[in-house]
């Protein structure tokens, strides 16, 4: 254990590796910190002459899935297993000159107290370093690794999240100091949810909802939302319009934690993106191990699953995708993957179908409604 304490820069916790939610200024001492020790590395005469950069690996061989003590909520965390960005490798070399960058943008946008998001950072960055920065891609994976290296959450470094996702039903917003906003009155597009998590976490938040429903897609919102769902059925839903962005994960969390009676279901499409998507939710992601048990939370699988399927005419079945094929197979190999779940997923590979919750429309535009209550009064979920 003496060679991760001097591998890493920040952090002694032994068991397992998480990022800190610190203040703008802890966070700019974090970063000087990393520069000294860089330039220690460069004039020290027993060291060599480049030094190297100590990142959590993320990758699934340095993953496993911690279980809360006092709840029945799971998360993936990352273990203390390093990869390097060295200015000597070839192919680590923008990498890491590419840490360094993005670590001067975070340092001064701290240091002026603002908020950007990651296509805000990617174009900045393009227009100072063309070199280093040419896509998104490069950005996202490079806020990645220096959450890695200082150990502190992405929000904390001044990058906010890009937020997809909206909010309806019986739920009551008081924002400190603010306007009191009452989700139960809204139109068909509910609450947008903001970027800010500073702002999420200060949210006083008031329901007599008893559910949670958690839908994958945007169209499939409007429909619960337009024939208001949560007049029928005491509940709130929220989307996050299709992959679930950060935002919307950490707003899903707090109601979780504020209402822990309130289970949670998901309704994604039968095909294995949709249960991807639901695993997000439940256990959080590989690349973001290091802050996936804030966002965590206990999701059941209401539908559509392998028992739905009878609901669905043939007609609308689709044939599974090579894209589709591939996420089965990344699932498949997961170990976090519960054996219901496993099961559902290799009955859409021996079919080789797909189905999309919207071919319930068959039976008539409200049956989506009364489709979730009659599985959840049923206990119909996994």
């Amino acid at each position: 254990m003496a060679d991760v304490a001097a591998a890493s820069l920040f952090g002694a916790d032994r068991r397992l590796c998480s990022a800190d939610v610190l203040s703008p200024p802890e966070v700019r001492a974090r970063i000087e910190v990393a520069v000294l020790n860089f330039l220690a590395a460069l004039s020290s005469p027993s060291s060599p002459a480049i030094s190297v950069l100590p990142l959590i690996a993320r990758k699934s061989s340095n993953c496993s899935l911690r279980s809360g003590l006092l709840s029945d909520v799971s998360s993936v965390y990352l273990s203390y297993a390093f990869c390097k960005r060295s200015l000597t490798r070839e192919n680590d070399a923008k990498s890491f000159v590419r840490v360094w960058k993005v670590m001067e943008m975070c340092y001064k946008i701290l240091g002026e107290g603002k908020l950007v998001t990651q296509r805000e950072l990617f174009y900045k960055l393009l227009s100072d370093s063309p070199k280093y920065f040419t896509c998104q891609r490069h950005v996202n994976q490079t806020i990645q690794d220096v959450v890695s290296l200082l150990r502190c959450t992405r929000q904390s470094l001044g990058i906010m999240a890009s937020s997809r996702g909206a909010l309806i039903g019986r739920l009551l917003l008081h924002e400190p100091e603010g306007e009191h906003i009452d989700c139960s009155i809204l139109g068909p597009s509910g609450h947008a949810i903001t970027g800010d998590l500073n702002q999420l976490s200060k949210l006083n938040l008031y329901s007599d909802a008893r559910y949670l429903i958690l839908v994958e897609k945007d169209a499939v919102f409007q429909r619960l939302a337009e024939d208001r769902l949560y007049n029928q059925l005491p509940c709130i839903v929220i989307t996050a319009k299709g992959y679930p962005d950060i935002a919307t994960r950490f707003i899903l969390h707090r109601l979780s934690q504020t209402f822990p009676n309130m289970p949670i279901f998901a309704l994604v499409d039968w095909n294995p993106a949709g249960l991807a998507i639901l695993c997000t939710y439940k256990y959080g992601s590989i690349s973001m191990g290091l802050e996936s048990y804030r966002y965590a939370c206990n999701v059941k699988w209401l539908g559509i699953r392998g028992d739905d399927l009878e609901l669905i005419p043939q007609s609308a079945f689709q044939e599974l995708k090579p894209r589709d094929l591939q996420i089965a197979k990344g699932l498949m190999s997961s170990k976090f993957l519960q054996d219901k779940h496993r099961a559902e997923l290799a009955l859409m590979v021996e079919m080789g179908k797909r189905a999309e919750i919207e071919a319930l429309y068959c039976h008539g535009f409200d049956f989506l409604g009364k489709y979730i209550a009659r599985k959840i009064v049923q206990g119909d979920y996994i």
